[in-house]
C-alpha cells in the first residue's frame, strides 16, 4: 500500500512551489480548464487561492456549490495531481492583502484595483501520482524485477 500521508505531504511542498494549476468547473464547459497561479498559506491543507477579476468569466461562472476539478504537474514532472473541491469567489480585501505579492502585481494597476477577485477552492479529495522512473528502477527492470510493483506504491487517493 502507498504512504499516502507522503505521497500528500509531496504534492503541498510542490504546489506551493510551482503553483500553477489548470482550474475548470467540473460540470459544464465542456470540460474547459484554464492555467491559473495557485497561492496556499500552509505548508498542507487548506483553501487554494487564485486571483482574478471581478469581469473574468470563469469567475462570473462560478455559482453557489460550483464544484472543481484542477491538473496540477510539477515542473520536474515528478508530481502529478487531480484534485477535486468546491469553489467560491472573493472580493475580501483582508485576503487580498494577506496574498499580495510582486507576481500578482505584475497583472494589476494596483491592490486597489476595483476589479480584483479571488476564487477560492477548498480541496476535499485528489488522486496523486509520484513519478517511480530513476536510474534505480531501469535497473531493476534490467535485471528482471517488475517496475509495476514500485508503481503501485506511487499513487494515492487522498482526502484533503
Amino acid at each position: 500500500m502507498a504512504d499516502d500521508e507522503k505521497i500528500k505531504a509531496k504534492f503541498w511542498k510542490a504546489l506551493k512551489s510551482d503553483r500553477t494549476m489548470f482550474l475548470g468547473l467540473a460540470e459544464g464547459e465542456d470540460g474547459h480548464a484554464r492555467p491559473m497561479t495557485a497561492q496556499t498559506e500552509q505548508d498542507e491543507g487548506g483553501p487554494i487561492w487564485f486571483f482574478t477579476a471581478t469581469d473574468n468569466h470563469f469567475y462570473t461562472a462560478i455559482g453557489q456549490g460550483s464544484r472543481a476539478m484542477a491538473h496540477f504537474v510539477s515542473k520536474g514532472h515528478d508530481v502529478w495531481a487531480t484534485v477535486h473541491g468546491d469553489l467560491s469567489t472573493s472580493i475580501d480585501r483582508a485576503t487580498i492583502d494577506r496574498l499580495w505579492n510582486p507576481y500578482v502585481a505584475a497583472w494589476y494597476t494596483s491592490k486597489d484595483d476595483p476589479k480584483i477577485a479571488l476564487i477560492r477552492l477548498d480541496p476535499d479529495e485528489a488522486e496523486i501520482w509520484i513519478d517511480a522512473s530513476s536510474i534505480v528502477a531501469g535497473i531493476k527492470t534490467l535485471v528482471g524485477i517488475d517496475p509495476k510493483k514500485d508503481a503501485k506504491n506511487n499513487v494515492a487517493e487522498v482526502t484533503l
